[in-house]
């Protein structure tokens, strides 16, 4: 990559990551989106999906070994416990944590594409820094990546609840606390044919419990669930503080 200013990037190594690379390179490739080669065919040769591949299966390998080791829960759990760790949204939220986005190189059109997109790529990049990290620095530094910015988040799936399926999980808490079952309804729909963004509200009775929106109406129920769990535990704790009055 010559001729590439390197700076940012072992700045960003330095600082955040806490060493520098030997080969920087690793580095600016996996910050480097598809789009940006196909924009610039004469100095960008190489994409990050290949440090993404690499990361991904480090990723999973981290997690599914601390789970392994660390919890004697049956496989059917274990694997939903690892599927919300490293979901896209949890490793985009850790991309946004760890502050990278302004160094990842990409077409004109994808930086003012949608949000969706927008936590889509800083995902994959996640996946391809790992996948630098282990290739720069070995198995021992990536696990303790993962570990960091990624594990640390299982207490609060846990004590959330949000490793479960989230319609399902409020199915059993309307009926258990109000015997009914959560009702959907679309509230709005905008947007073109190829970036719609749903907003769904769920009822339990007359009472609109949650709402939350998303790329499509399943997404949109599934966040609106997640609401309305949320609110289910501020009224149990509302009550529980009441009656410790």
């Amino acid at each position: 990559m010559s001729g590439m200013p390197t700076t940012p990037y072992q700045d960003f190594a330095r600082e955040t990551l806490g060493f520098e690379y030997q080969n920087i390179d690793l580095l600016i490739t996996a910050l480097t989106h598809r789009s940006y080669v196909n924009e610039h065919k004469k100095s960008a040769h190489e994409h990050n999906e290949r440090l993404e591949f690499l990361g991904d299966a480090v990723l999973e390998l981290v997690v599914t070994t601390y789970l392994f080791k660390n919890y004697s829960e049956p496989e059917g759990i274990l694997t939903a416990w690892r599927s919300a760790l490293v979901r896209t949204e949890s490793i985009g939220e850790a991309g946004d944590r760890l502050g990278y986005a302004p160094l990842i190189r990409m077409s004109r059109g994808e930086k003012h594409g949608s949000e969706r997109a927008h936590q889509q790529i800083l995902a994959n990049a996640f996946e391809a820094v790992l996948g630098s990290i282990y290739l720069e620095r070995g198995y021992d530094e990536a696990e303790k990546f993962v570990h960091k910015y990624i594990i640390a988040k299982l207490p609060q799936i846990l004590d959330e609840g949000s490793w479960r399926d989230p319609k399902s999980h409020l199915q059993e808490i309307s009926q258990k606390v109000d015997s009914a079952a959560p009702v959907y309804k679309v509230l709005h729909e905008e947007g073109p044919d190829h970036d719609k963004h749903f907003t769904v509200g769920v009822y339990v009775g007359d009472r609109k419990m949650g709402e939350g929106g998303g790329p499509s109406k399943q997404v949109a129920q599934q966040e609106s669930a997640r609401a309305a769990i949320i609110s289910y535990k501020k009224l149990a704790e509302q009550i529980d503080a009441s009656a410790k009055k």
